[in-house]
């Protein structure tokens, strides 16, 4: 009987560390890549801009299943990273959710102008990334944030 509690305990403590987690990418070659990089630390949902970026966000905060982690990248349609960080922010501003339990977000992005970075962290992204995306500089990162 003890064996089988061991097992049942472990596989709940491996369920609790899996992190949820929302790609927000709008080049579909870089969402495959972050999502394969990440599926190994848990569940990954992708949307492909950042309106829908910020509903599939709010979304899990209403069903109360809020996301451990946002990669989202700056240049895209509809609603580029910046607006979505911002309104990401200011969903959890008006839930009361403190800057230190909001989300991680790391922003993504080709563009590699130091501009552009201090806006995002300004703006209360976690961390900042410029593509290509390297395996080893993402977990990193993560590791970083204490997310694993």
């Amino acid at each position: 009987m003890e064996i089988a509690e061991e097992k049942a305990s472990e596989s709940k403590s491996q369920e609790q560390s899996k992190l949820k987690m929302l790609i927000v990418e709008d080049d579909f070659p870089s969402c495959e890549v972050l999502k394969e990089y990440l599926s190994e630390y848990g569940d990954c949902t992708t949307t492909a801009n950042g309106a829908e970026g910020v509903e599939a966000f709010r979304n899990a905060l209403d069903a109360g299943t809020p996301y451990d982690l946002v990669c989202l990248d700056i240049m895209m349609p509809e609603m580029d990273g910046h607006e979505a960080l911002r309104t990401i922010r200011q969903i959890e501003q008006d839930r009361g959710i403190l800057d230190s339990s909001g989300v991680r977000v790391i922003m993504t992005t080709a563009k590699d102008r130091s501009r552009d970075m201090i806006k995002a962290f300004d703006e209360g992204c976690a961390s900042y990334i410029v593509k290509p995306i390297e395996q080893e500089k993402l977990v990193a990162e993560m590791q970083k944030l204490d997310l694993i």
